[in-house]
């Protein structure tokens, strides 16, 4: 009997002390990540590494993006790098959603089913509806590269560049019905380099935006955002528009400073275009081509402006564009349809003496 007793509390004592540890660790708050293209695996990377820190009081629960798409040379169907991303990292496949339209019924219903705390969005690529930003307990904050209330939309970043602006940033800023309307909990600020694409520009304030967000986490858990955040000032909003593939072509009637920032703010897509005549003088044949025009700089130097301002002149590494306004743009890189990307030295020297004429 005494071995029965003892047998007995054992169990209840070693019971006690598992429930008491089950009870000291509290369940983590589940988090839904909202991203679709590359520069959105930043921010999804920086929560996994967050959410699996010993102290952290999160987990990434769910995620969701654009479906499926033909994507590539190849144009397989491929899923979204974010979707990928989260397949490589283990989360599964039950876990990440990619309905057509964020307010589909069954969508929605399967994300109250995870009651989220908070969700996340970074270039997530879909208008969220009312029945959407009502699930999360904390709400939905959005990850926007710039410095809200400036440029407002699906291009800000290109936008920006396209305009020349000098500084631009990234924002922390709640969700609401109005585009990218909602207060603002935290910014960053940045000076813009002359020579920067907006690829390049976009990965940087993705990634400033990622530590924005692991920063103010804590506070937007808690509740404290909330009453910190700043409410934008509407009448000092610009707008950003999505761009249109017809944007592409240059004009050389305009002044050299805007066409160099189309072609840094289009870097990527849908890239920058120019069409150029091709004059043989012995046999004289023409012949027209469609350039797309890479890398360029505003040429500091009139010199080249002297004689012809319809032909394209080459000098130090660099094909001389006369401009509106008395001004040139030297274009450093350019590529010929379906053809690799080559530097200016070697598309001139392709040319072999035939003359370049801009249309």
């Amino acid at each position: 009997m005494n071995s029965a007793l003892m047998l007995r509390r054992f169990i209840c004592v070693n019971a006690s002390a598992t429930l008491s540890s089950v009870t000291s660790s509290p369940r983590k708050k589940p988090l839904i990540f909202l991203g679709s293209p590359q520069v959105s695996v930043t921010v999804l990377e920086a929560l996994f590494d967050a959410s699996s820190a010993p102290n952290s009081s999160f987990e990434v629960a769910g995620i969701v993006t654009q479906p499926p798409a033909r994507r590539d040379r190849g144009r397989k169907v491929l899923p979204s790098p974010v979707a990928q991303y989260a397949l490589e990292k283990g989360l599964p496949s039950d876990l990440i959603f990619s309905p057509e339209k964020a307010g589909d019924e069954a969508f929605l219903s399967t994300l109250r089913d995870l009651q989220p705390e908070l969700c996340v969005t970074a270039a997530y690529g879909n208008i969220l509806p009312t029945k959407f930003l009502n699930i999360p307990l904390h709400g939905t904050v959005n990850i926007h590269p710039s410095l809200l209330p400036l440029y407002r939309g699906a291009a800000p970043v290109q936008r920006a560049l396209q305009d020349g602006v000098e500084e631009t940033g990234v924002s922390l800023a709640f969700t609401v019905r109005k585009l990218d309307a909602g207060a603002v909990i935290a910014s960053t600020s940045f000076q813009v380099v002359d020579q920067i694409k907006a690829p390049e520009l976009l990965s940087l304030l993705f990634s400033e935006g990622s530590k924005l967000l692991i920063r103010e986490l804590p506070s937007i858990f808690d509740g404290s955002a909330k009453s910190k955040a700043v409410p934008q000032d509407d009448s000092k909003a610009t707008l950003a528009p999505k761009i249109a593939p017809d944007e592409a072509w240059l004009s050389f009637d305009q002044e050299a400073f805007i066409l160099h920032n189309k072609v840094r703010a289009f870097a990527g897509w849908p890239g920058t275009r120019a069409k150029v005549l091709v004059l043989d003088d012995k046999s004289g044949q023409q012949n027209e081509l469609e350039l797309k025009i890479i890398t360029t700089r505003i040429c500091q130097s009139t010199e080249v402006l002297n004689g012809e301002q319809d032909y394209v002149t080459f000098k130090k590494g660099s094909l001389v564009f006369p401009c509106g306004g008395g001004t040139a743009l030297e274009v450093l890189e350019v590529q010929l349809p379906g053809k690799k990307a080559i530097d200016a030295t070697a598309f001139w020297n392709g040319l072999r003496g035939q003359k370049l004429k801009k249309l």
